[in-house]
Order: C-alpha cells, then sequence, then structure tokens
C-alpha cells in the first residue's frame, strides 16, 4: 500500500524556518517525481516543488524560489521541504504527492496536482505576523 505521511509543520512568526518530511512507503521510492503542494484558505491546491528521487533534478514555483529547498534521502524514502523566512502568505496546508509513472518531463505537468496519484494527509504551517 502506498503511503505518505508529512509531519514538521507548525506555528511559527515571520522570518522563522521550518522543515517538512513527507516519509514515503509501498512504492519503489527512486523511482518517481516526489512533489510538494499547498492549499491555503478559500485558494486553490498549488504545487510550489518536486523533485525526481531518480535523478535528483528539482524545481520551484516562482514565488518560492529562493526561500525552499527541496531534497530527497532515498536511504530513508522521505523528501524534505526546507522553508526559510516564512511569510504570512505561506501559511497553508502542505501536501506530499507522488507522481503518476508516466508524468512528462516538464513543469507545466510536475506542477499539475492532476498528474500526481497518491497523496499525504498534509501537514499545517501558520505563520504569524
Amino acid at each position: 500500500e502506498v503511503q505518505l505521511v508529512e509531519s514538521g509543520g507548525g506555528l511559527v512568526q515571520a522570518g522563522d524556518s521550518l522543515r517538512l518530511s513527507c516519509a514515503a512507503s509501498g512504492f519503489t521510492f527512486d523511482a518517481y517525481v516526489i512533489g510538494w503542494f499547498r492549499q491555503a484558505p478559500g485558494k486553490e491546491r498549488e504545487g510550489v516543488s518536486w523533485i525526481s528521487t531518480s535523478d535528483g533534478s528539482t524545481n520551484y514555483a516562482d514565488s518560492v524560489k529562493g526561500r525552499f529547498t527541496i531534497s530527497s534521502d532515498n536511504a530513508k524514502s522521505t523528501v524534505y521541504l526546507q522553508i526559510n523566512s516564512l511569510k504570512s502568505e505561506d501559511t497553508a496546508v502542505y501536501y506530499c504527492a507522488r507522481a503518476r509513472k508516466m508524468i512528462p518531463h516538464n513543469d507545466n505537468a510536475r506542477f499539475d496536482r492532476w498528474e500526481y496519484d497518491y497523496w499525504g494527509q498534509g501537514t499545517q504551517v501558520t505563520v504569524s505576523f
């Protein structure tokens, strides 16, 4: 059974840092794209970053470039999202997800939530002023 479990969220102040974790199980970890998405109240779920666990390639949404860093530890089947200089607009539920096996090699697909077939339960990040 495929499972993705996020952790590391919390209530922080603007300017703080957090590291989110996504522990995966039930599939061959180093053969998929793993994405991080977030959903703020009243807004659509948006892709913020993805990583290919097979070749290590990554990318970020423009809104988070320079502040977010995605990485993976294939030995632990875990993907991390380091978030620095947190802003109030980062407040959201953060989800990790596993992309479908044949996801195209382009950002339009890799930031598209409909290209992902398994999702974690989410972890809340709240940034206070």
